[in-house]
């Protein structure tokens, strides 16, 4: 289980909030149903049993899209493949913040998920054509040379399509 207040701590750094979805529940705005995660507006909809890389990729979705497409979130993000791949980069880093998951644990809960990647492993991917991804995020200004967070979301003059 994930710290509660170190979730809402990321969640709060990008204007997200977290609505928590009693047990058994239906989460609305899930793209995959349940228990995956639901994004709408700047809710973020989750229950105890919604796995980790689903609640920081729906984050990373909300982080990584234009603010037009976020003012009429409902679902589904409509990104194109180098958003969605930088998505997925995303959440990998921002695994390092939440204490008892790190992107090793990320990486292998992608896996198991059945994420796939032309390079085989989520692992092999983020150190391999997962570099994109990170120029991707680098050029709308979401991380930084490092490879940290900026803890800004995209903006609309953002350069990256």
């Amino acid at each position: 289980m994930l710290d509660p207040a170190s979730v809402d701590e990321i969640l709060a750094a990008y204007g997200l909030e977290l609505i928590k979805i009693s047990p058994g529940a239906n989460i609305p705005a899930s793209y995959w149903g349940e228990p995956e995660a639901g994004l709408a507006g700047r809710c973020l909809f989750a229950r105890e049993d919604t796995p980790s890389h689903s609640l920081l990729h729906e984050m990373a979705h909300y982080i990584c899209m234009t603010d037009a497409r976020r003012k009429n979130l409902w679902r589904d993000a409509r990104g194109n493949t180098e958003e969605e791949n930088s998505v997925c980069f995303l959440q990998v880093i921002l695994a390092d913040y939440l204490p008892g998951l790190g992107r090793f644990r990320i990486l292998a809960d992608m896996e198991d998920w059945g994420y796939t990647f032309r390079e085989g492993t989520a692992a092999a991917w983020f150190v391999g054509d997962g570099r994109s991804a990170y120029d991707w995020l680098m050029g709308a200004d979401i991380i930084n040379e490092r490879g940290y967070p900026t803890w800004r979301l995209r903006t609309s003059s953002s350069s990256w399509t």
